[in-house]
């Protein structure tokens, strides 16, 4: 068997990062299927993630590890985690206590394109859960 068909049938998860070293992570609600976020985790943050439960990422602008919630307080409990056929991307079903979105949404996801538009965007209706300026103030 070649390394293809490992990765592609194999029951070993062998993560395919990179260039830069990261894999994108799709993140959904365990109970709604709702995408909540997507981010990116380079093998570290994959490790912690696997191992404490709590999903974990690499986040590009910082250039760190970020424990989902570790600011917020609304982190993200791993239910089950997801490889794509080729293992270069991962899916995590989450129970997300609280919002997942900084801005106080639920999911980052909180608008759509319009129907009938090339560009104007509407809100889907759902309400802020916390005011980021009261929970991230330093």
């Amino acid at each position: 068997m070649g390394a293809d068909s490992q990765v592609e049938s194999g029951l070993k998860l062998m993560p395919k990062f990179d260039v830069n070293g990261l894999l994108p992570c799709v993140t959904i609600d365990a109970a709604t299927q709702r995408v909540l976020m997507v981010g990116y985790m380079n093998e570290e943050a994959l490790r912690l993630t696997i191992s404490t439960k709590r999903a974990t990422y690499f986040t590009r602008s910082r250039k760190k590890i970020w424990v989902k919630g570790e600011s917020s307080g609304h982190f993200q409990e791993v239910v089950e985690l997801l490889v794509d056929c080729d293992q270069d991307c991962i899916v995590l079903k989450v129970n997300q206590l609280g919002a997942a979105c900084h801005t106080g949404f639920p999911s980052c996801f909180y608008r759509r394109l319009k129907p009938g538009t090339e560009e104007e965007l509407e809100f889907l209706g759902d309400e802020k859960q916390f005011d980021p300026a009261k929970v991230y103030s330093v």
